[in-house]
């Protein structure tokens, strides 16, 4: 299927590793120009020079606003067709660990910055009345996932935001929609195994396959698989789509509405 998505710009933040990074590789196999943001210079730079005509690059921290003007500064006067809005997770912790520290960090880390970068790219994409605008968010939105209580609390705050905003522009073309991974192969998973490891006295290669025992395909999720169904949503295809969050986790959500 052609997407319809080739030299059209795209803005992937949290690309240097994981689920931002199988995106943003996925969207320049498919044409697309792309601006990466990541932390991780290096990896940043190496992805620009394996694709020099279509990827441009920003190194720094995309939950600071100094690193969402330096972007914007980046994009120019360019179409902006689509933005993925990602970014790492708060550390792993049950309720009765976190002190209030934790929960002012993570309303920073996973709130904050997404609708302050939200707001910021709006009005261009309303003036164009084109574009796509994809959260990446956890499973934990819709079934909570042991000892990530702040992932779990401010992540439903993130789709509460989205399903609003998707409702008050959805006549003006563009779009606002959430994907929800479950347990993928990522390095983002490696808090977990710790975690639980540390919790049961077992090692992180058994606390992985027991993460994997709940998964109903019965192992994690490849971020190259996650990624085709992020690229479809960018694209024009998914024009009747807004509002919804979309779970990615191979059967682990038991829920009806999963």
């Amino acid at each position: 299927m052609d997407l319809g998505i080739k030299t059209q710009r795209f803005i992937v933040s949290g690309a240097t590793s994981g689920f931002g990074r199988a995106i943003a590789e996925a969207l320049v196999l498919e044409g697309a120009r792309v601006l990466i943001v990541g932390r991780r210079q290096e990896l940043a730079e190496a992805f620009q020079t394996a694709y020099p005509e279509t990827v441009k690059v920003v190194v720094g921290d995309i939950t600071q606003e100094e690193t969402m003007n330096e972007v914007l500064r980046q994009l120019g006067e360019d179409q902006l067709a689509g933005v993925v809005i990602n970014a790492g997770g708060p550390p792993a912790k049950s309720s009765l660990e976190t002190e209030i520290k934790d929960w002012d960090a993570a309303y920073r880390g996973l709130l904050r910055w997404k609708v302050l970068f939200t707001q910021k790219l709006l009005p261009r994409l309303l003036q164009q009345e084109y574009g796509r605008l994809l959260f990446l968010e956890s499973i934990s939105v819709k079934q909570p996932i042991e000892n990530l209580v702040l992932s779990n609390s401010l992540r439903l705050a993130v789709v509460g935001y989205v399903k609003t905003l998707s409702q008050e522009i959805a006549e003006r073309g563009v779009t606002v929609n959430v994907l929800a991974p479950g347990y993928h192969d990522t390095p983002a998973m490696g808090r977990l195994f710790e975690k639980k490891s540390m919790q049961l006295g077992i090692s992180p290669e058994e606390a992985r396959r027991s993460f994997e025992t709940e998964i109903k395909m019965g192992h994690l999720g490849r971020a190259k698989d996650f990624a085709s169904l992020a690229i479809w949503l960018l694209s024009p295809h998914s024009n009747y789509i807004t509002g919804q969050t979309i779970s990615v986790d191979g059967g682990l959500m038991k829920g009806i509405m999963g």
